[in-house]
């Protein structure tokens, strides 16, 4: 498996389309957020897209640790079952705190698979 893409979103749906191949549909996509003071607590949704193209691997273990200033303040870990030759995707919704504008930095990793991508969040 393979990270295709990683982001922060407002919303995320899934439909068919005529065909009956799926459709994303991201609203709101960013990196950054302003928010009304500090310190303050942001929840985003981190919508990550990983391809099971020519990947023997069908179940992998994704972990999702969160670092400002290089000290990890969140983690989540979670199944990923991707099926081989497919696309699919995973939704990690993290607390984190802000005290001061700062930039965090979500690194991925598909544990089985060997792959890392690193996401930034800027508060400004």
């Amino acid at each position: 498996m393979k990270f295709v893409a990683g982001l922060y979103v407002e919303n995320i749906n899934f439909r068919k389309n005529d065909e009956g191949s799926t459709r994303i549909d991201i609203d709101g996509g960013f990196f950054s957020f302003s928010p009304g003071s500090y310190p303050s607590t942001f929840q985003p949704h981190l919508v990550l897209l990983i391809s099971g193209i020519d990947s023997p691997i069908a179940n992998d273990t994704l972990i999702v640790e969160f670092f400002k200033n290089g000290v990890q303040i969140a983690r989540n870990v979670q199944p990923c079952p991707v099926e081989p030759g497919k696309f699919g995707y995973r939704l990690v919704r993290p607390e984190l705190e802000f005290s001061e504008p700062s930039t965090i930095i979500a690194r991925c990793t598909l544990t089985d698979s060997n792959e890392t991508i690193e996401i930034p969040l800027t508060a400004i």
